[in-house]
């Protein structure tokens, strides 16, 4: 048994779930609306406020989806409850953030800034210069904006400049030792 999967998923208020033709459920709240396509051979069912995941049998490929499954409609719901965020720090001298409409500029020490405008259904917030927050209600699409954003100059093991997400530690390396 999937031990994801079997768990009952509980529907809060104002949260609506529908489940159409082709398998395709989709979630409306307060933050937003999302919808997914669900495998074929699983079935989603809605009794009393609780959305459950079945598989019709234990077949290694219906194992294997089932988990998935339950946890993409979970992650619909509590993305359009309550919302992901991302906290991005940039770290250098010279590095920094700005924010003007929907386009983020992010200088990281290249000739020129990066422009980069926010995709439909992501906020960016800068706070101070050296701090970006990704926000959404899909949660695929904020780890994703997020991603591409510390690609652009991800931390480097000597000074540890670069853009790290909050939290991150990054294993510092000795640099090059004195001449003999």
């Amino acid at each position: 048994m999937s031990r994801i999967g079997v768990r009952p998923i509980a529907i809060p208020a104002g949260v609506e779930v529908k489940v159409e033709d082709g398998n395709i459920v989709k979630v409306k709240g307060p933050k937003g609306e999302l919808s997914t396509p669900i495998f074929q051979n699983l079935s989603v069912k809605m009794e009393d406020g609780v959305l459950t995941v079945e598989r019709p049998d234990d077949a290694r490929q219906n194992k294997a989806q089932h988990g998935l499954a339950r946890t993409l409609i979970n992650n619909m719901i509590e993305g359009v409850t309550n919302g992901y965020s991302i906290k991005l720090v940039i770290n250098g001298v010279g590095y920094s953030a700005a924010k003007q409409g929907n386009t983020l500029t992010l200088k990281l020490g290249f000739s020129h800034p990066i422009n980069l405008v926010d995709p439909e259904g992501i906020t960016t917030e800068v706070p101070d210069a050296t701090t970006v927050i990704v926000k959404g209600v899909d949660k695929a699409l904020v780890g994703n904006y997020a991603a591409n954003i510390r690609a652009w100059r991800a931390p480097e093991p000597y000074k540890g400049k670069g853009v790290l997400y909050d939290g991150e530690v990054v294993r510092k390396k000795e640099g090059k030792s004195g001449a003999k």
